[in-house]
């Protein structure tokens, strides 16, 4: 019994220490994860903002008249967009990247577009 009672209470104070070393104090004073401070929004929320951000920019275009949106695929990295695929004529290729351009959190459109009436 009093070797069972060593060992749960080990691993009491190794989890505690554990759970310590994980946080850490920012320079405002507030408590954050090591993990959160080091290495940024976890690849789970950076996914999630891209497809946020492309499904805004596909709903955009859809919505701008004189832009045929069919053969336009959107591809977003964080807040760069990507246009490619094609238009019918080449007055759309402006218009598609200024519908691309006024969606809130894209920072940079690159079109990939091809004229194929």
């Amino acid at each position: 019994m009093q070797y069972f009672n060593i060992i749960k209470g080990t691993f009491a104070v190794l989890t505690m220490a554990g759970t310590l070393a994980t946080y850490a104090q920012t320079p405002d004073g507030n408590v954050a994860s090591i993990t959160e401070t080091a290495s940024g929004p976890s690849a789970k929320v950076t996914h999630a903002e891209n497809r946020r951000l492309q499904k805004a920019v596909v709903r955009s275009l859809s919505h701008t008249k004189g832009v045929s949106s069919g053969n336009i695929l959107v591809v977003a990295r964080s807040g760069v967009v990507t246009l490619a695929g094609s238009v019918p004529d080449a007055a759309q290729i402006a218009l598609a990247v200024n519908a691309a351009r006024r969606v809130d959190g894209v920072k940079e459109v690159k079109e990939t577009l091809a004229v194929r009436p």
